[in-house]
């Protein structure tokens, strides 16, 4: 089960966070009071530059969700072929060489799918198995590898895919002042990323030398469906996020990390590499204190969060594109690949680099 490649794309439009909250001021101009508070609160989730599927003037004409859908569908579309089309080069395969692709995102609805729509646009087999994930937000980038990964397990001479799309922007709800709204307005970014798995027998017959997945495990804290998700109402997607988030990572990352690697004969003594997911700085530093980091030990995930924001799915991604790219850890060595969402939950991959 070998990690072949990440690719990524991002829109074309990037803006620093005083340009978006100077469009947010425009938009909530009638609220001074939220006005007042809106650059404390954007200073704290210290994200500076985010990408955004549309020119910020053009969300004002976003007044349904039909039309915010339909921006997402084009949009993910354009974004999903970039991401996929770069991945699969860097790992010198053609879109032919796909036998399945699972496709994650949580801030658009199509159908068919988005695969689907790729397959209109690409020359991807029409035998290739396609498998939409909803529902799982920031967890689905790690639970997608996982899943990918359990696929080529089982079909060690084929190719899967994983390609996640986010365009939080999309989601932006101008009516909703409420403080976790706000705060995720200075937060949540767009981009899209795609991983190449390979099963081993592929690999050997590619001459492949890449990181390979070695276990995975997923967690489900039960009684949390209230801490994150959506709302789903006739205004689009609502978001749900509580401020039990950090703390959930703080108290349960830990734990369940030190079970995970007890069941492989590991300590976190072991570990070399921290792929986390960069929910925001209160989420960052609650996973840094539960398992006993500092801030240089996950510098790729601050990083991601600084340059693009949290991108939910496509977050993680891109963490372990910057660790593969830039960091190439010492090939034996162990990394982690982590992430937490909704439910709430957390998705745990042990990769040997």
């Amino acid at each position: 089960m070998r990690i072949a490649a990440v690719g990524r794309a991002l829109p074309r439009h990037r803006y620093t966070q005083d340009e978006i909250r100077g469009a947010l001021e425009q938009m909530w101009g009638a609220n001074p009071s939220l006005i007042s508070r809106l650059r404390t609160l954007h200073e704290h989730v210290r994200v500076e530059t985010r990408h955004t599927a549309l020119p910020l003037p053009e969300y004002f004409e976003l007044d349904t969700f039909g039309k915010a859908n339909d921006a997402w569908i084009r949009c993910a579309t354009e974004l999903g072929q970039q991401a996929l089309t770069e991945a699969l080069a860097k790992a010198g395969l053609l879109p032919r060489d796909i036998d399945a692709m699972f496709t994650a995102s949580v801030t658009g609805i199509a159908s068919p799918s988005l695969e689907a729509k790729l397959m209109n646009r690409m020359d991807l087999r029409s035998d290739m198995k396609r498998i939409p994930i909803f529902g799982l937000g920031c967890v689905a980038g790690a639970a997608g590898i996982a899943r990918a990964a359990d696929y080529v397990r089982g079909f060690p001479d084929q190719v899967a895919v994983l390609l996640s799309v986010e365009l939080c922007s999309l989601t932006f709800q101008r009516e909703d002042v409420s403080i976790a709204h706000v705060i995720s307005s200075g937060l949540f970014g767009d981009g899209a990323a795609a991983v190449v798995m390979i099963g081993e027998e592929r690999a050997k017959q590619m001459g492949l030398r890449a990181p390979r997945v070695l276990s995975m495990r997923s967690v489900f804290y039960p009684d949390t469906e209230d801490v994150m998700g959506w709302r789903i109402s006739e205004r689009g997607f609502e978001l749900v996020l509580s401020a039990q988030v950090p703390v959930m990572a703080r108290e349960h990352l830990g734990p369940d990390v030190d079970r995970f690697l007890q069941s492989q004969g590991l300590t976190r003594s072991d570990i070399k590499s921290w792929v986390c997911h960069p929910g925001g700085p209160k989420v960052l530093q609650g996973m840094q204190d539960s398992l006993g980091l500092v801030e240089e030990d996950v510098r790729f995930s601050w990083q991601v969060l600084r340059e693009q924001g949290n991108l939910s799915s496509t977050s993680v991604l891109m963490v372990l594109r910057e660790v593969m790219d830039r960091a190439r850890p010492k090939e034996g060595e162990l990394g982690l690949i982590m992430a937490m969402g909704p439910a709430f939950c957390s998705e745990l991959v042990l990769v040997r680099w």
